[in-house]
């Protein structure tokens, strides 16, 4: 379980928090959506996770373990990142892959890297890409690399920043889909940021509206009404159940 206790931060000491003693908890081996317009701190709160920004105040407890008193090295044995952007530069979809183990090994990597890679590769899907150009694949194969990434990392928890905005539909729901299954197969835990509520119900079992820096709302989909959603986004919206799954229209 993740658990994060009144957290605060600001950009600068006499400007506004951007982060605003939030507090949020997610049980291990669930997704976790946050959700909020733009400027909200859906993205801060995630480089505050990343430790790429200094919390002024508050704490998270990984497991009931202090995460800012971890040192980088076991805070990356604990947490990976798939960003929206990716940029894999002139390496091997492997050398890739392996990279998400360094953390783990010295100068040299193992039998163990190796295998931690090559399985992460077929749990995406990616076996035999092992020494195809990784800057030179699809959106799609692209974000399926960046998660075998994070899987060969061994990490319990992973963040994602808005990792469809890039895909079109099939490899979106495809990449969503993967997501799902290895949670379900690994037991790992997911805290997201998406803009699209209707993917984000599909999507996640834990959802996190923000605003002005807080946790406005958190629960599951009962949340998704068009109060509350007129409430976070300023825009009206009606709700209907197609197959037994609820959407969101615009009115």
């Amino acid at each position: 379980m993740i658990e994060i206790r009144d957290l605060t931060f600001r950009y600068e000491k006499k400007s506004a928090p951007v982060l605003d003693e939030l507090s949020l908890s997610l049980e291990t081996g669930k997704i976790g959506v946050l959700l909020g317009r733009n400027g909200s701190g859906k993205s801060t709160l995630l480089k505050v996770l990343l430790g790429l920004l200094k919390a002024e105040k508050g704490e998270v407890l990984a497991d009931s373990e202090n995460f800012f008193a971890l040192s980088p090295r076991e805070k990356a044995k604990r947490i990976a990142y798939v960003p929206q952007e990716l940029n894999f530069g002139a390496l091997s979809v492997y050398e890739t892959v392996l990279l998400g183990r360094i953390s783990r090994f010295g100068l040299f990597p193992g039998p163990e890297d190796d295998a931690a890679v090559r399985n992460a590769l077929a749990m995406t899907g990616l076996a035999g890409f092992e020494q195809r150009d990784a800057g030179r694949l699809s959106g799609g194969e692209k974000q399926k690399v960046a998660i075998a990434r994070a899987l060969a990392q061994e990490a319990n928890l992973l963040l994602f920043d808005e990792p469809t905005g890039n895909l079109d539909i099939a490899n979106e729901r495809a990449f969503l889909d993967t997501v799902k299954r290895l949670v379900s197969e690994k037991n790992i835990t997911v805290l997201a940021v998406l803009h699209d509520l209707n993917r984000a119900l599909s999507f996640g079992d834990r959802f996190f509206f923000m605003k002005e820096g807080r946790i406005a709302f958190s629960g599951g989909e009962e949340l998704f009404t068009p109060e509350l959603i007129y409430e976070i986004f300023d825009t009206r919206v009606r709700t209907e159940t197609v197959d037994g799954q609820k959407i969101i229209l615009e009115v």
